[in-house]
């Protein structure tokens, strides 16, 4: 275990996996990521969460180096699912004289992953109940589809520690060389995006709290500059974008519509236009598409007319964009076909059915190969978009 004390009081059992190549079966993690896990020492001794059954065995054996033979006295079950949840059964089965500390669609949840009887072991807590250790306090907060039902997140009043379940988590190991934004906007704008208005009910909660560290259930711990981290997830949460700027996100089939997309982005610079990035959604992973999309104001999509549709990775990246509620930004469109263009109606219809998108004008339409009527297209819509 690497940076194993949090605390004089509080002992990190967590386990790097960095043999995972899909977090939740979707999205490509190069650097892995952690299954984080905790343990709390006084008179009373907690365990803060179980892992994912990938990092069963080497998570006992940290749990059984962490107790060095101390009795648990309860387990904290922050979230059900299986990357935190996995070894509830195998934990309950190694510690009989534990009490497992959960709500109540927590218990709900428990029945349904596992036949497990835990009768006379439950300690069912409700919003700002609390759990006396001796010189620590656990207090426990709901929140709600951030992202299950069931989640809810611990705070420790003596040493001021929020356990934070999947907020403030991000991918990538404990030693990834990586800075903590971008996996972490990746993480939560793909896993948690959905839930904004959710998860600023729970910044609400947490700012009526003295937070010294925070402890997720991925990645490292929080122990300094807290507010930039508090900051980054108000902005996430409530859709504002990071920066002004221009991403320029293109579906080619031969490589008509690619040509046509740099130079939009070619137009856009000319026009004064500082940062703009241009991404072939053929070649790039949806999940940072999608952490690309939030980032900027404002958004061109170009795309090739496939089987009357819209060619399919364009499709995928605006459905990811519509289930994370993507929103508060303004698109330009520029279609592709050789005969029959559909792809500039159907990505409208699909930029519209989100919430306060604004689609500028006018749609570059072009057929099977850029000319000199379709850059003076893009002119006007570059400048729409400067607007």
């Amino acid at each position: 275990m690497s940076d194993t004390y949090i605390s004089d009081s509080i002992i990190y059992i967590g386990v790097d996996d960095k043999n995972l190549d899909l977090f939740e079966s979707q999205y490509p993690v190069p650097n892995g990521v952690t299954y984080n896990s905790y343990v709390i020492l006084d008179e009373k001794t907690v365990v803060m969460d179980t892992v994912d059954s990938r990092a069963t065995e080497q998570w006992l054996a940290n749990l059984e180096q962490a107790l060095a033979g101390t009795p648990v006295d309860y387990l904290v079950v922050s979230h059900m699912e299986p990357d935190h949840a996995a070894n509830i059964y195998r934990f309950a089965a190694l510690h009989p004289e534990a009490k497992i500390v959960g709500n109540a669609k927590t218990f709900t949840m428990i029945s349904q992953f596992f036949d497990l009887d835990l009768e006379g072991r439950k300690v069912e807590v409700k919003e700002g109940s609390t759990l006396e250790l001796g010189k620590h306090t656990l207090q426990f907060f709901m929140a709600p589809m951030v992202h299950w039902p069931e989640v809810m997140v611990t705070y420790e009043q003596s040493e001021k520690i929020l356990f934070s379940a999947d907020g403030f988590g991000k991918f990538g190991v404990m030693d990834a060389e990586e800075e903590w934004a971008e996996e972490a906007a990746r993480y939560y704008l793909n896993i948690v995006g959905k839930y904004g208005p959710q998860v600023q009910a729970l910044l609400k909660k947490a700012a009526g709290l003295d937070i010294s560290m925070i402890c997720p259930l991925h990645g490292p711990v929080l122990k300094e500059n807290l507010g930039y981290y508090l900051d980054l997830y108000q902005t996430w949460s409530t859709y504002k974008p990071e920066q002004h700027g221009v991403l320029v996100a293109y579906a080619s089939i031969h490589g008509n519509t690619a040509e046509a997309a740099r130079k939009m982005a070619e137009i856009l610079r000319e026009q004064g236009e500082a940062h703009v990035e241009v991404m072939d959604l053929s070649r790039t992973d949806v999940s940072l598409a999608v952490r690309k999309a939030f980032y900027y104001d404002r958004m061109v999509l170009a795309a090739a007319t496939y089987d009357a549709g819209v060619f399919p990775c364009m499709e995928e990246f605006l459905l990811h964009l519509k289930s994370k509620n993507f929103q508060k930004r303004t698109v330009g469109l520029m279609e592709n076909g050789s005969w029959a263009p559909m792809a500039g109606k159907l990505m409208r219809g699909m930029a519209e059915g989100m919430k306060e998108i604004t689609v500028a004008e006018p749609m570059v339409s072009i057929r099977s190969a850029m000319h000199e009527d379709t850059v003076e297209q893009m002119k006007k819509l570059a400048a729409s978009l400067q607007a």
